[in-house]
């Protein structure tokens, strides 16, 4: 629980930064299953909206180059949002640097699933209201996590995350012969390996989950996921809130006390 406490504040470890990051390698799955249910289009990797940008600007096809184009805008923008949050937090000494952003994700999960019904309609880069949001969130998730864990971590695309358990799944198989130095033998990174499974599992898991949720029960199904970062964020920004409110009870103590100093001098 004390584990759980801490999960978005502001000193990081390996533990809590696996434990925070498989959570939003599930939100992350979820989100991108229920996009595609919806849309027909994942939003949580840019891979693919690259390779259209580039393919169909060579087709010449208008409508897929600006719907392409929406997407890797809109995760940009969600990136350098948690970026200007988390930069801003550290310049004000604040422990929520890493819960604010957190905290706008799930606003914006709560506003998506709520006015879901509205946000099929078109905008100027062909695509529904619904993808540029989601890519917004994910460009703000993926960059939250890659600055809490200094980039060793991603939530939002699994391209990487299998790569590096794969050359782990190396180490561990490659036979070392007995004749071979103890100091050159491969062994295999056992904390990156829990790591990259959960991370994969989370993510696999999320994906069934979102999947199930938004075919049957619909955009309300973003409810549970917003409720869960919500309550990610409130402990670092209680501490910051009571801080500040202790800060300024002294300040208005010290006020008050101050012509009482005044009169007795006099």
């Amino acid at each position: 629980m004390r584990r759980l406490r801490h999960l978005s504040g502001q000193h990081r470890t390996d533990s809590t930064n696996r434990l925070l990051g498989g959570m939003l390698a599930f939100n992350a799955g979820a989100i991108n299953a229920g996009g595609f249910l919806l849309i027909s289009m994942y939003t949580s990797h840019m891979t693919g909206f690259a390779s259209m940008l580039a393919d169909n600007i060579v087709l010449g096809n208008l409508t897929p180059v600006l719907s392409a184009l929406g997407a890797l805008l809109m995760f940009a923008a969600g990136a350098a949002f948690t970026a200007v949050m988390v930069n801003w937090s550290r310049h004000h000494w604040l422990r929520s640097e890493y819960a604010m952003p957190l905290l706008v994700e799930a606003i914006l999960l709560l506003i998506f699933g709520l006015m879901g019904a509205t946000l099929t309609r078109q905008t100027p880069f062909a695509v529904p209201l619904t993808l540029l949001v989601l890519a917004f969130i994910m460009g703000l998730q993926n960059a939250l996590v890659s600055k809490l864990s200094k980039s060793q971590i991603r939530t939002t695309h699994m391209t990487g995350v299998i790569t590096d358990l794969g050359i782990e799944l190396g180490k561990l198989l490659y036979w070392n012969r007995t004749e071979s130095p103890i100091a050159s033998r491969v062994r295999a990174n056992q904390i990156k390996l829990r790591l990259y499974t959960t991370l994969l599992l989370s993510f696999i898991g999320g994906g069934l989950v979102g999947a199930i949720g938004f075919k049957y029960v619909g955009f309300i199904w973003v409810l549970p996921l917003s409720i869960a970062l919500m309550a990610l964020s409130i402990p670092p920004l209680f501490l910051d809130w009571r801080r500040g409110f202790r800060r300024r009870e002294k300040a208005k103590s010290r006020a008050d006390a101050a012509p009482a100093t005044n009169d007795t001098s006099s």
